[in-house]
């Protein structure tokens, strides 16, 4: 049996997955978050069909139909398809819910699954994103956790997160840590229509009711835009800052970024990106760190010339409400958990 679903917004009601059939570009540029990619049509497949259609419709189709059915074929034979109940239940979609999303419906429908699918296809989920991300933003009851460079912030957002606060993490979404030296290891970044896509999905989670705890970032986190909605919340949200020594920040981070301290030549690179910014003379000295791998001198060079002072600056943009400040000459996890443990205290007083 194949049902439509007319509105992208119960895509995560009652479905035991997601069928995204579109070819694997699409899907990698963007997706329903938590979908699985089972292509009708290969990324040169696709091509080949709409060259083809262009010339002649008839010849297109003709191809597309046989593409598409070995490719079926080999979804029910191999994979997930195969490891399937009668009971199990998927949405699936394409780009506009029509034949390659159909195609793949019809033939599990005649197996005998019950599939339902998503009429308008991924640009209908798109749409209800764009229509639909700012306005939900705007409901929040944001709360900034705020603080230099190497304060642990992101470690505190995922522990408050455990003792049951509401937590938005950015830089997990975005997957990079928010600076020049931020990226993750062997990740890239989300494109930018899946990064709202991630972020709509969490929002779309929350009680609005009650706060949420997200880290200050700039308006961009790596190659990602924060959207314009929750950009506007953050800026006027009240604040919980971290005051951590300079000892701890620098202990903190040789900890925390062990990729780089194992892969200097990154380094280096990254290194480059901030000539125009701080000077030649200024990035050789941190290229000599590097170099003799004086890993607590860099770090403690890099919080001063580059981190902090871009931190002051922004601090002193705006007079924002600080709920508290707490300080501490320690990062390890037990001072963390204490941190968070206040900073869970506070949070559910607001609530």
């Amino acid at each position: 049996m194949v049902a439509p679903l007319k509105r992208s917004e119960d895509w995560q009601a009652s479905y035991d997955a997601i069928i995204d059939a579109r070819s694997p570009a699409e899907f990698e540029d963007d997706h329903i978050p938590g979908a699985i990619n089972l292509p009708v049509l290969s990324n040169d497949e696709r091509a080949e069909v709409g060259k083809l259609h262009k010339a002649n419709a008839f010849e297109g189709r003709r191809l597309g139909a046989a593409l598409i059915s070995r490719n079926i074929a080999r979804h029910l034979e191999q994979g997930i398809l195969a490891e399937q109940p009668p009971s199990w239940s998927p949405l699936i979609y394409c780009w506009r819910g029509g034949q390659r999303s159909g195609a793949l419906a019809r033939v599990m429908a005649e197996t005998g699954w019950v599939v339902t699918v998503l009429d308008g296809g991924y640009k209908t989920y798109r749409g209800d994103v764009l229509d639909h991300l700012d306005p939900l933003a705007l409901q929040l009851k944001p709360v900034l956790l705020q603080g230099p460079t190497g304060s642990a912030k992101t470690h505190l957002l995922k522990t408050v997160q455990e003792r049951g606060i509401q937590c938005l993490d950015l830089e997990g979404l975005a997957c990079h840590r928010g600076s020049l030296l931020g990226f993750e290891p062997d990740e890239d970044q989300p494109s930018a229509r899946m990064f709202d896509g991630l972020i709509y999905q969490k929002l779309r989670q929350f009680d609005r009711s009650k706060p949420v705890l997200i880290e200050a970032e700039s308006s961009k986190i790596g190659a990602c835009h924060i959207p314009k909605g929750l950009w506007a919340v953050m800026q006027d949200a009240p604040q919980i800052v971290i005051d951590a020594s300079i000892e701890a920040r620098v202990d903190f981070l040789i900890q925390d970024y062990p990729h780089l301290m194992s892969e200097p030549q990154r380094l280096d690179r990254l290194i480059d990106g901030m000539v125009t910014r701080h000077g030649y003379d200024v990035t050789q000295s941190w290229r000599v760190l590097v170099q003799d791998q004086s890993w607590p001198d860099l770090v403690k060079a890099l919080i001063g010339q580059h981190y902090d002072p871009a931190y002051n600056r922004s601090m002193g943009k705006k007079g924002r409400e600080i709920i508290e400040t707490i300080s501490t000459d320690q990062l390890d996890p037990p001072a963390i958990a204490v941190m968070a443990d206040k900073i869970t205290s506070l949070i559910k007083k607001m609530a």
